[in-house]
């Protein structure tokens, strides 16, 4: 019964002490990316920016214990935060109208100068930057502000990080994310033209690849012909050659492959051939076999011989 009294006194009392502390300025506890100021009197005592439990009474010794009467505690967020400024309106050098979008990144460097040298520091760095942006892309060609935003933004960026740096902030990346054309109209023609240009170079690419295509058919061509005409050429002399070894070695054979081709030339030539028995007349054969088929006979061994 002791312990549960014990217990339940404890569950009760502890947290109450632990506020109790914390209000008077024992103890305090800094999260992560966060500071602590603390002021007395009116005047900066100190910070603290490292997340964990600290006791102030150990970084400003007894006086921490009149901060919670005297003075006031301010916390900071330490965060990256990011910002995008949309449509800001320049003028390029042509007069034309354009819209320019431009992303920062920042985070509070020194709390002190944060919280106390200028009072609105978020409202006055979106200002500067969009000062910044305006003084640096204005009366600039078209095209340089359209294809050259790296080096446009860095130029932004080291114009507006000195006096980011007083009101306590740490300006990260800066990037002007989108240049845009603020006149439909102008839009409409410059999208007309866009397309004609596309549709002049479609069709002078789909015109080479064409002349391409055909010159190179056009060599393969005469190279193609070129071998055949030389392999033409070179026949007579192979066929001459082999035939004249054929004939060193066996004259029968020669004879042969002579009437083998001789067959071949004739059916190739698709003339209507006679064979003649040995016991015909030569004569009546030929005279019946022109009147048949009108073309010019061909005359074959007889058969049986």
């Amino acid at each position: 019964m002791t312990y549960m009294f014990a217990f339940v006194v404890g569950l009760v009392f502890v947290p109450f002490l632990l506020g109790l502390a914390r209000t008077f300025g024992i103890y305090t506890c800094v999260n992560e990316c966060e500071a602590q100021v603390f002021t007395l009197f009116g005047k900066v005592v100190g910070t603290i920016d490292i997340a964990g439990l600290h006791f102030p009474i150990a970084y400003f010794g007894p006086k921490a214990l009149l901060i919670p009467f005297f003075g006031k505690k301010y916390v900071v967020s330490t965060a990256l935060r990011q910002h995008y400024l949309r449509s800001q309106m320049v003028n390029s050098e042509e007069g034309t109208p354009m819209g320019v979008g431009i992303w920062y990144e920042m985070q509070v460097k020194d709390p002190v100068a944060f919280l106390f040298t200028n009072a609105n520091p978020d409202g006055s760095l979106q200002a500067n930057v969009t000062s910044s942006t305006i003084s640096t892309l204005s009366n600039l060609e078209m095209e340089k502000m359209l294809e050259d935003r790296h080096s446009l933004s860095r130029t932004v960026r080291q114009t507006v990080s000195p006096l980011s740096e007083k009101w306590g902030y740490r300006l990260g990346s800066v990037y002007i994310r989108k240049v845009e054309f603020t006149d439909a109209q102008m839009v409409d023609n410059i999208t007309d033209k866009v397309v004609k240009r596309l549709v002049q170079v479609t069709s002078a690419m789909k015109q080479d690849g064409e002349n391409r295509v055909g010159l190179i058919r056009s060599e393969t061509a005469f190279k193609v012909s070129q071998k055949l005409a030389e392999a033409s050429a070179a026949r007579p002399n192979i066929v001459g050659n082999k035939l004249n070894e054929i004939a060193k070695e066996d004259q029968e054979i020669l004879n042969t492959l002579l009437e083998v081709m001789e067959i071949d030339a004739l059916l190739e030539s698709q003339a209507s051939v006679d064979i003649l028995p040995t016991s015909s007349n030569l004569l009546i054969q030929l005279g019946d076999s022109g009147r048949s088929s009108g073309g010019a006979p061909y005359l074959a061994s007889p058969v049986g011989n």
